[in-house]
């Protein structure tokens, strides 16, 4: 009997997840670590799930994923490309919202291309994501909590989820954002 017990135990914790408890506030730190399992007030979606909301069109997908700015030190003559970004097809990319502080100019970004995903409609379904791992998608979703958007979802695995089970991806380009003042 004691031998059963240690192992349901042993069963018990080995099947444990190895997430972190989900924050009170915004991550601020360290983006790419393991995730919760859980944001209070949204769903999780699992990759299928996320799938079914696409092929329904029944959801607006919002990519957060930071964009590489072009390095401020390089010489006027060198030819910066930017890093291609593909995303779940029909997806908007709100690049660098996922932050656990936002400037003001970039959370007014961030209001207006929700604003403008959702079609000024606070219930509409938004899943957010970004890459597996990643606390930008869960900040920006737990964002357009507070900001009043009540059909709010996260997709943790983002694009890394959607690549394994060989989903269809396209080019993406961001939103534009809004330009420093000068």
């Amino acid at each position: 009997m004691r031998a059963s017990a240690l192992g349901l135990i042993l069963l018990l914790g080995a099947a444990a997840p190895d997430a972190p408890p989900e924050p009170a506030g915004y991550r601020m730190d360290n983006y790419r670590a393991p995730v919760p399992a859980t944001l209070h007030g949204a769903a999780v979606l699992s990759t299928g799930e996320a799938h079914a909301h696409w092929q329904q069109h029944d959801a607006v997908f919002v990519d957060v994923l930071p964009q590489v700015p072009r390095p401020a030190n390089l010489p006027a003559s060198t030819i910066w490309r930017e890093r291609p970004r593909e995303d779940v097809p029909g997806s908007i990319w709100l690049p660098d919202t996922g932050y656990g502080a936002l400037a003001p100019v970039m959370e007014q970004y961030f209001r207006h291309g929700l604003e403008l995903a959702s079609g000024s409609d606070p219930n509409r379904m938004l899943v957010f994501y970004c890459l597996a791992n990643c606390w930008m998608s869960w900040n920006a979703a737990k964002r357009a909590l507070a900001m009043g958007y009540t059909h709010v979802a996260w997709y943790p695995d983002g694009t890394d989820g959607w690549t394994t089970d060989h989903l269809p991806l396209e080019l993406r380009t961001p939103l534009p954002r809004p330009q420093a003042a000068e």
